[in-house]
């Protein structure tokens, strides 16, 4: 099995590859120039984070500066909005789909290393797919790490970091982040607190 294969396949492998480290160089490289666009060019914005991610759907706003381990391996559905300083560990895929939202300094991992010494002495490391669903809103500073699936139509409090599958429909904070309560009437009511929602 080559390294590219167990990169995808969940399966130890050492990220020691030469050739793996090239092609990487090139992600990082227009990763560069997108960061470096002025906020009057997003035209070339737009197509730069075409050729950065693997997949971009209509309608996707990322502010830099946007850090990928690859770029590649990311799939944003349609009206996907990222605030400043998204971070995608995505050595394997990472899928996002409608209308989901990151706050600031957000980080998406799919990779991390065994807890073995000896193995992370020679650089070990492990990729797992991460899954947001629909319509998911991602708080400020928020962490989700390998394996995680977030539900359609959930929040993620501020701060949380994610380490298991958060269902739908939910709110869930905190460290590590757990279900607070389900989305209901109230939120219907109330935007913030209780602050009433007062559109015609």
């Amino acid at each position: 099995m080559t390294t590219w294969e167990r990169m995808k396949s969940g399966k130890l492998y050492f990220c020691t590859d030469p050739e793996v480290a090239r092609e990487q160089l090139a992600c990082l490289d227009k990763l560069y120039d997108f960061n470096q666009t002025r906020p009057t060019e997003m035209e070339k914005r737009n197509a730069l984070l075409k050729e950065i991610l693997a997949e971009v759907g209509e309608n996707c706003y990322v502010e830099p500066p946007l850090r990928a381990n690859w770029g590649r391996n990311t799939h944003f559905g349609d009206n996907v909005y990222a605030n400043f300083n998204l971070t995608l560990v995505d050595d394997t895929d990472i899928y996002v789909g409608d209308s989901v939202m990151f706050g600031p300094n957000v980080t998406v991992a799919t990779a991390g290393h065994p807890v073995d010494p000896e193995l992370r002495r020679k650089v070990a490391q492990f990729n797992i797919p991460v899954r947001i669903g629909n319509n998911v809103w991602i708080g400020a500073g928020t962490v989700i790490l390998p394996g995680v699936s977030i539900g359609d139509d959930s929040v993620i409090g501020a701060g949380s970091v994610v380490t298991k599958d958060i269902p739908p429909g939910v709110v869930a904070v905190g460290n590590p982040c757990r279900v607070l309560r389900e989305i209901g009437e109230r939120d219907r009511q109330f935007y913030y607190k209780d602050r009433e929602i007062d559109l015609d």
